[in-house]
């Protein structure tokens, strides 16, 4: 299993709030899970990654985001903490990664990005093509025996969106197809909206494949995309029975430190939404008002202008069994909150 996190705010936030400081951040989650423990994989030490997007515009370092990857273990990367410690950014994607498909490597550590592309010719001359799309991409959860259905997946993405791809992981492969379902990948802007259409086309098209190929193992889709302005983050699984990896978020005004010892609260002095925040696997905190679960087979959507709302992603939402998501480690429960 993987721990993701996604901030967006209307004001940048060190990232040390997110990552380093807080008693209960996902790199310490990475080592020390309170509410969701994998019993096969109980660490998340295969490597992490950090995405965010500059606060302010630069014409000569351009609108893509700044991704920052490596493959030793979140916790003991000193290059983490004094970055974290200096940069602020109002939108951020972080993961830390626990190896269910591909091998250890920078390649396969989240976010993926899209940004400049070099496509190869027949002629074996590389031609740049620029790309303004600003996207990052993470998947929490797994696509159950992809290897039968990989082939059939390359063969429906053209040249340009192919040679994106420098890893083997499934969640790659399921970030290439997302870019294949947009109507123009390359295009300057888009709408959350056509974000929206195009990861459920994507889940939708996995399905098709997994069907098609006799998988029957259902596959945890937990999918989370940004192109710098808006957020589609989903809670996802090809069962109608059984539950989805965990997804929480929490919203309001503030994100501070309310207690010495890196016990962090949310805050929401009135009804504007300055902080929107997504967890996959536990929340940031142990308050539990700050938190709402996300329901299975949902996604939540936010807007450039800090608007969110939550719809289904599957018309069959219905009461779910957590055994699924429990024996994969996928799962924490709301009541564990208290506990903790």
């Amino acid at each position: 299993m993987c721990r993701l996190l996604i901030y967006k705010g209307t004001s940048p936030v060190q990232l040390s709030h997110l990552l380093t400081r807080p008693a209960h951040s996902i790199i310490n989650q990475a080592f020390d899970s309170r509410l969701r423990v994998d019993l096969r994989r109980p660490i998340n030490g295969d490597g992490f990654g950090v995405g965010w997007y500059d606060s302010t515009y630069d014409e000569e370092l351009g609108n893509q985001p700044c991704i920052f990857t490596s493959v030793t273990p979140a916790w003991n990367n000193v290059n983490l903490i004094r970055l974290a410690e200096k940069i602020k950014s109002p939108l951020v994607f972080a993961h830390v990664r626990a190896t269910t498909a591909g091998s250890l490597s920078l390649d396969n550590c989240h976010p993926f990005v899209h940004g400049k592309i070099m496509v190869r010719f027949a002629t074996a001359v590389f031609m740049p093509t620029l790309s303004w799309f600003r996207a990052q991409f993470m998947h929490n959860g797994s696509i159950e025996q992809f290897s039968k259905f990989k082939r059939r997946l390359q063969q429906q993405l053209p040249d340009e969106i192919f040679h994106v791809v420098n890893g083997n992981t499934d969640s790659e492969w399921s970030f290439a197809l997302f870019l294949s379902k947009l109507r123009n990948p390359n295009a300057q802007s888009f709408t959350h909206v056509e974000l929206q259409r195009a990861v459920l086309e994507t889940i939708a098209s996995l399905n098709q494949y997994g069907e098609e190929a006799g998988v029957s193992e259902p596959s945890l889709m937990n999918f989370c995309v940004t192109d710098g302005v808006s957020v589609v983050a989903t809670r996802y699984v090809s069962s109608r029975n059984d539950a989805a990896a965990s997804l929480w978020f929490s919203s309001g005004t503030t994100f501070s430190e309310c207690e010495e010892g890196g016990r962090y609260k949310m805050s929401k002095a009135d009804k504007r939404e300055n902080i929107i925040m997504v967890n996959a696997s536990e929340p940031l905190t142990f308050e539990k008002a700050d938190w709402m679960e996300i329901k299975t087979n949902h996604m939540i959507v936010v807007t450039g202008k800090m608007n969110f709302y939550v719809s289904p992603s599957d018309p069959t939402a219905q009461s779910r069994d957590i055994d699924l998501a429990v024996a994969k480690g996928y799962y924490s429960h709301p009541k564990q909150l208290q506990q903790a």
